[in-house]
């Protein structure tokens, strides 16, 4: 079993002593997308928040299918663009966020998110509700939430010239490192009350 913090118990015994050994992060098995599911779907058992993942809207044109019990899509399109990954309601206000993860170590590539979805963002935040996006560096296993009026900004900048990245030391100091939890992995919900209630 892996704990938390990363360590777990093991049998080997050093000079009389249980030594507990450090467990990789890395091997956790789980996604950033994983690891987000787990948690609204824990945040949902506790009658925390609503919040589920939006499916993407896809066009199947043609399925195959090799038996009579099983089907397989051989081709399909996205009907429309997608907007953000997740949202739903907490505490009586609207919540959309995008998750993204990066292998890079020194930055986030604003490429990584499209022109829509910033525009996106901006009505959320226009029409007031709660806007961010989840960023995990997984060479770290260090998730941030980054509110999307910080995200805005980085992106205007580049479309005036500016960086086409955020640099890891700005995300750290702009952004809310997320603590991994064993029950709600990534509590995001706690930023969020610091935040705005």
């Amino acid at each position: 079993m892996n704990y938390p913090n990363g360590i777990r118990k093991t049998a080997a015994i050093r000079h009389g002593h249980s030594v507990p050994t450090k467990q990789s992060y890395g091997n956790r098995g789980m996604s950033l997308e994983e690891d987000i599911n787990s948690t609204n779907e824990y945040y949902l058992e506790t009658n925390q928040a609503i919040i589920h993942k939006k499916p993407t809207p896809i066009q199947i044109v043609k399925v195959h299918y090799p038996k009579r019990s099983a089907a397989m899509i051989t081709e399909g399109y996205f009907r429309s663009k997608s907007t953000s990954d997740y949202n739903g309601i907490y505490k009586g206000k609207y919540i959309d966020f995008e998750a993204k993860e990066t292998k890079n170590k020194t930055l986030f590539p604003l490429a990584n998110i499209h022109e829509h979805q910033f525009e996106h963002m901006k009505s959320i935040i226009h029409h007031g509700g709660i806007c961010f996006c989840i960023i995990r560096f997984a060479i770290y296993n260090e998730t941030y939430l980054l509110e999307a009026s910080n995200l805005i900004a980085c992106w205007e900048n580049m479309l005036n010239g500016g960086k086409k990245s955020i640099p890891y030391e700005t995300l750290k100091q702009e952004g809310y490192l997320i603590p991994f939890k064993y029950q709600a992995r990534v509590d995001y919900l706690k930023i969020i009350d610091q935040l705005y209630f």
